[in-house]
């Protein structure tokens, strides 16, 4: 019943921003999380950072700390990732994951996006 809806990912030169959005559909309160987590090919899949929607807590990955920025807009049930400053190493695919509980950046979300490509470069 739970559905992630992503789409923003893009061919973006370094330096540049880009602006991810996640659509969660299927949860009946604002008790819950959304995260976003990135894979590279070859790499492991790491979090990047986390939005309780309740409140509003947010996490970040210390290799995005000061460039990507999360937010909310309740109304639209939407997360969004504003990415500034981006670099080659931050292309991957970028998958937007949902749960009712505060995992942080923790792997055991329930619920996962299809992932969408962003690619950084010149």
């Amino acid at each position: 019943q739970v559905q992630l809806v992503e789409s923003g990912g893009a061919l973006v030169q370094p330096g540049g921003s880009l602006r991810l959005s996640c659509a969660a559909s299927g949860f009946t309160s604002n008790y819950y999380t959304i995260a976003w987590f990135r894979q590279a090919p070859g790499k492991e899949r790491e979090g990047v950072s986390c939005i309780r929607i309740s409140d509003g807590v947010t996490d970040y990955a210390d290799s995005v700390k000061g460039r990507f920025t999360i937010s909310r807009d309740n109304a639209e049930n939407t997360v969004y990732l504003q990415m500034t400053s981006l670099k080659p190493e931050d292309t991957a695919v970028y998958y937007c994951a949902a749960d009712r509980f505060y995992y942080r950046l923790g792997p055991s979300y329930s619920y996962w996006g299809r992932g969408t490509q962003v690619t950084v470069s010149s």
